[in-house]
């Protein structure tokens, strides 16, 4: 990897770091700082094969999430839902719990405003898995993570497999 690149790469703060559970703020400088971030968030999620990746992640408490899937890439800052629709049942991961996979309840299809790097306001419709994408990553500027979704048992089974892994408790 060119030094370019690594200099690009943000470090992934993994489960149990609390800076996962807290409530991001919202974004209300938009210059080139935030267009560079963008393109670190961008970055950091793809060279770890993620689909998406939001601010608090990386230790940044802003309301900036990117998602990149099937050819498509969306940059949600400041993002609200507008609508949904249905329910589906899928396994989700995360690049804050890696290995780590459960079924998740989600609505099917999703509508959400968001704004740009320049401030913009662009709204999205997902479905399906781009649907999952979006709202496992907004919720993660709530300081809420997918495991918060599971009953208690395998939310614990997580806690505990993880705690294995890090040696440490929460």
């Amino acid at each position: 990897m060119s030094n370019e690149i690594k200099d690009n790469i943000l470090e992934i703060r993994k489960y149990p770091d609390p800076v996962l559970k807290k409530v991001s703020e919202e974004v209300t400088v938009f210059d080139d700082e935030l267009s560079d971030f963008v393109k670190k968030l961008f970055a950091s999620m793809r060279v770890h094969d993620g689909v998406g990746l939001a601010a608090p992640q990386v230790g940044v408490l802003k309301k900036i999430a990117v998602v990149e899937y099937d050819g498509k890439s969306y940059v949600l800052i400041n993002p609200k839902v507008i609508d949904q629709k249905g329910i589906q049942e899928s396994e989700e991961g995360c690049l804050s719990f890696p290995g780590i996979y459960a079924n998740v309840m989600r609505p099917q299809w999703v509508k959400i405003e968001a704004q740009d790097v320049n401030g913009n306001i662009q709204v999205f419709e997902g479905e399906g898995y781009t649907a999952r994408a979006f709202l496992h990553e907004m919720d993660h500027l709530t300081g809420k993570l997918f495991i918060d979704y599971l009953s208690n048992l395998k939310r614990n089974a997580i806690k505990k497999k993880v705690s294995k892994h890090t040696g440490g408790h929460f």
